[in-house]
């Protein structure tokens, strides 16, 4: 399956099993893929990637939680979910890998596709 970088890609891509450095993106790539997620940041403590996102109320942040989690279900790839009354915070990162990997990109993706919905 192809790396590339545009968002509607990243968005038609499935996750793959991806272990060990050879499957760890280098930092011109995450800067190069970052680029295409509006809101999402690298996190400097665990070098994983993160969004906070909003909500009206407390109904909406967690019918938004049960969607990530189709989505982690469907893809094998699971985020660290922070949960308040209305806000959700997503953050990717692949372990197996010692950092990021195009899965956490692909999953971002489809998250933010949930925002559009």
């Amino acid at each position: 399956m192809s790396d590339s970088c545009a968002l509607a890609d990243l968005r038609t891509q499935h996750c793959q099993p991806r272990r060990g450095a050879a499957d760890a993106l280098p930092t011109d790539r995450v800067t190069q893929l970052l680029a295409q997620l509006p809101g999402w940041q690298i996190d400097p403590r665990t070098q994983g990637i993160r969004k906070t996102f909003s909500f009206t109320d407390y109904f909406h942040s967690i019918a938004f939680v049960n969607a990530v989690a189709s989505i982690a279900h469907r893809e094998d790839h699971h985020p660290e979910l922070e949960v308040g009354y209305n806000r959700v915070g997503v953050h990717y990162s692949t372990h197996d890998v010692g950092g990021l990997s195009l899965n956490d990109f692909i999953c971002a993706a489809k998250v933010e596709d949930l925002r559009a919905a």
